[in-house]
């Protein structure tokens, strides 16, 4: 009995130490589980959804019967989706290049300056329209571009120029649109370049000055290098912005004249919710998922080249 007594108490704290350890083993996973659920219900069902109903004649309305590939098919045969691509990459290939070159242009005048109230003024005037909902933005420029009565056609009437019709002529409506996302972006970008900038270690720019390097060249040489990393958040968060772009446009021209703005976003939008041809419209999602998700792989794969090479 007495043996027995002695093994029993030896078994209780073992086995109160392996629980321990179980408990303390799992709770990593107990802190991480609801936001993993939350993720996977949010975002990987939503995925799958799409995937399926990809390949189904979905309406909203009655029950999807599958179709196979025909959805897939039908894109090469839509014209206005080919429309909707064109426009969206060039809107990409517009916006991308200038809001990036304009924001490291602020920030590294703005850093060189220093702090005093005209930098404030500049920092706080770009970081507004960032604030600023888009619905409300987009009233505010129709307000400032459209009719003959608009303060900015009000200037060119002063300047004897011809005014042109902004959003209603085809030829340039997509490039005043691709101005306004500029103009509401920049900021955001601009914040990010200057938390990049004061990160640079103030040593390597005295050793260049010290060396005889000008401006320019320990822009080129040092400035430009060190903010690799932040370029290229920059560049990829603005292509998946570009790219998704879509309550300017339909606020302001709803894809107009003759889908001369029509974007992808707009036109998956247009099919899901007028024409009722869910099935379809979900087929274009997943070509958009697609190329955001080759731009996240791409944006890690060079962030994760970038930090090593320069740190």
């Amino acid at each position: 009995m007495q043996n027995g007594e002695i093994l029993l108490k030896i078994e209780k704290p073992r086995r109160m130490f392996c629980i321990k350890r179980l408990a303390g083993r799992g709770k990593p996973y107990g802190f991480i589980g609801p936001l993993s659920l939350i993720l996977f219900t949010f975002y990987v069902v939503p995925i799958l959804l799409s995937l399926y109903f990809s390949f189904t004649d979905y309406n909203i309305i009655k029950d999807p019967n599958f179709i196979g590939i025909s959805n897939y098919r039908s894109l090469l045969e839509d014209k206005v989706f080919r429309v909707s691509l064109k426009n969206t990459f060039i809107f990409t290939l517009g916006v991308v290049p200038a809001q990036t070159i304009i924001s490291l242009v602020m920030a590294t005048w703005i850093v060189s300056r220093g702090k005093s109230r005209l930098t404030e003024f500049v920092k706080g005037a770009m970081f507004i329209p960032v604030i600023s909902s888009m619905v409300l933005v987009s009233i505010v420029w129709r307000i400032l571009l459209n009719g003959e009565g608009s303060p900015l056609n009000m200037i060119f009437e002063l300047l004897n120029i011809t005014q042109p019709n902004w959003l209603g002529d085809s030829s340039i409506v997509l490039f005043v649109l691709m101005g306004i996302t500029v103009w509401k972006n920049t900021g955001y970008f601009m914040v990010l370049y200057i938390a990049g900038l004061m990160e640079i270690p103030q040593n390597y720019m005295e050793a260049a000055r010290v060396d005889g390097a000008g401006r320019l060249r320990v822009f080129y040489h040092i400035t430009l290098p060190l903010l690799a990393p932040t370029t290229i958040m920059v560049v990829f968060l603005g292509i998946v912005w570009s790219l998704q772009t879509f309550d300017l446009i339909y606020t302001l021209t709803g894809g107009g004249p003759g889908n001369a703005s029509m974007t992808l976003v707009l036109h998956i939008y247009n099919n899901a919710f007028k024409n009722f041809n869910a099935g379809y419209a979900m087929t274009m999602a997943n070509i958009l998922l697609l190329f955001s998700a080759v731009a996240a792989i791409l944006q890690r794969g060079l962030l994760k080249r970038e930090r090593s090479e320069v740190y």
